[in-house]
């Protein structure tokens, strides 16, 4: 069985998208660590890039030669200061070199060394090779492949996979929603709890709590700026941002200074059911106007669907439950992350495999689950509830506008933030006993759908909403 920490599932990182920023960030930095391997990085005269398939197809609206640039040059996604993004890539542009690793100048042109390829590698659709010629003349280049959720991977690897079964070092492996069910049964132990001990095989619980708190930080700090940040998104298609206006609105005159103070000012507003909508929604748009922009946001499980799991943890927060400390925030990012893995492990969490039922509705079912097991749920309730959000996102497609993660892609977030929440709550008046469709079909029956979908819906901007609207309408 394969292991996947949380920490896979819910990585900080640098937006438009997991699949193709942050991805071929990672991959960019993976390939300098193997020239060094290799002992042929000091001997590089030359590079050049070539982006395949989605990548390619979709890779200018989400940035996907700026994350390139930025891996080659050796910068982290999760530390670099986004605020010199824009600076760094002047100066690669306006000096027609790139420094890799931040130690070897090579020359280096934007518009002649990545090249846009339109074809589609057999292996996966999001796919990258870098090619280096050495000072002797020779070449080298290595291919990756992005498939999703910032994850990374080699042709090789996979194959590998195939013929000689990994064994997994957690101490209650799981590979379906059947396996979790039944170690919470044997061990009398809740999902959260269950989860928790197998990242203790990999680090310690400060070292977890850690983690988790600076996941949670970049959570709630991308939900303040979004709803703090006024103008148009980046990328010709003059999308407005609404998170500013929302959270004006709602609280009217109210003043603070942080987004503590922020979060205290809303629990101590008089919420009805159309401000709990309008909250949770603002909470979703926020967090997906930052990852436009090229903000920090966490892949939860896909920086296209970063939006879901931090609205629907604040709702908990700030609407169903005044007293949430940060043990309900570990548990209910210990269990997003992994029904999110079973999702990665049954199906895909990538729109270029499988449309956004793998983003939003991967994301969606995530929340739901969290939240239920907060809410009292008991573990058959919390993949029931993962199940009926699953349900009502398949077959979703992703047809991004312009290539850009925002329309529709930035009011998905709000629409599978409300139905997790709708989702939990039904799931929590239901008896899992008598439920038709159990949490491990559902995820079958997304992986068939992701098969039988037609390529124009998985992230091209070849078919639906990407072809009826065009940049000129917008």
């Amino acid at each position: 069985m394969e292991s996947i920490s949380v920490f896979d599932m819910l990585k900080i990182g640098v937006g438009p998208s997991s699949s193709h920023t942050l991805g071929p960030w990672r991959a960019a930095g993976r390939w300098i660590e193997e020239l060094k391997t290799k002992e042929v990085f000091n001997q590089v005269v030359e590079i050049n890039v070539d982006l395949y398939g989605s990548l390619s197809l979709t890779g200018k609206g989400h940035a996907t030669d700026i994350a390139v640039m930025l891996g080659l040059y050796g910068f982290d996604p999760v530390s670099f200061p986004i605020e010199k993004i824009d600076e760094t890539i002047s100066f690669i542009s306006s000096e027609q070199k790139i420094k890799l690793n931040d130690e070897l100048e090579v020359p280096f042109l934007p518009k002649e060394n990545i090249k846009f390829n339109r074809k589609f590698l057999d292996f996966h659709p999001n796919g990258i090779t870098f090619r280096a010629t050495l000072q002797n003349g020779k070449k080298t280049s290595s291919t990756f492949y992005s498939i999703g959720g910032g994850f990374v991977v080699k042709e090789e690897r996979k194959r590998a996979k195939v013929k000689i079964e990994k064994f997994s070092h957690f101490p209650f492996p799981t590979e379906k929603g059947v396996d979790l069910l039944s170690y919470c049964k044997s061990e009398g132990k809740s999902i959260s709890e269950i989860v928790m001990e197998n990242e203790r095989s990999l680090r310690s619980d400060f070292e977890i709590n850690e983690q988790l708190k600076a996941i949670w930080d970049v959570m709630l700090d991308s939900m303040y700026v979004g709803c703090h940040t006024e103008g148009k998104l980046p990328g010709g298609l003059n999308v407005k941002r609404r998170a500013y206006e929302i959270n004006k609105n709602l609280l009217g005159e109210a003043t603070y200074t942080n987004a503590l103070e922020w979060i205290a000012t809303i629990r101590d507003t008089e919420v009805k059911f159309r401000q709990i909508l309008k909250y949770v929604s603002c909470f979703a748009l926020a967090v997906n106007e930052v990852n436009a922009s090229l903000g920090r946001v966490v892949t939860a499980p896909t920086n296209g669907s970063a939006g879901v799991i931090p609205a629907v943890l604040m709702y908990y927060m700030v609407i169903e439950n005044h007293d949430a400390n940060f043990e309900d925030i570990r548990k209910f990012l210990l269990v997003s992350g992994e029904i999110g893995s079973l999702f990665k492990k049954g199906a895909t969490i990538s729109a270029a495999m499988g449309g956004c039922q793998a983003e939003i509705g991967v994301s969606s079912a995530m929340a739901a689950g969290a939240l239920t097991e907060l809410m009292g749920g008991s573990p058959e309730q919390v993949l029931m509830a993962s199940e009926i959000a699953m349900e009502h996102h398949l077959g979703l497609t992703c047809d991004p506008i312009g290539g850009l993660v925002q329309i529709p892609c930035i009011e998905r977030n709000a629409m599978g933030a409300i139905k997790a929440i709708s989702a939990c709550e039904m799931a929590l008046d239901s008896d899992p006993s008598q439920a038709k469709v159990p949490f491990d079909k559902v995820i079958e029956t997304m992986w068939e759908t992701a098969k039988d979908m037609n390529t124009k819906y998985k992230e091209t901007s070849e078919g639906g909403l990407a072809v009826k609207v065009s940049l000129s309408d917008c």
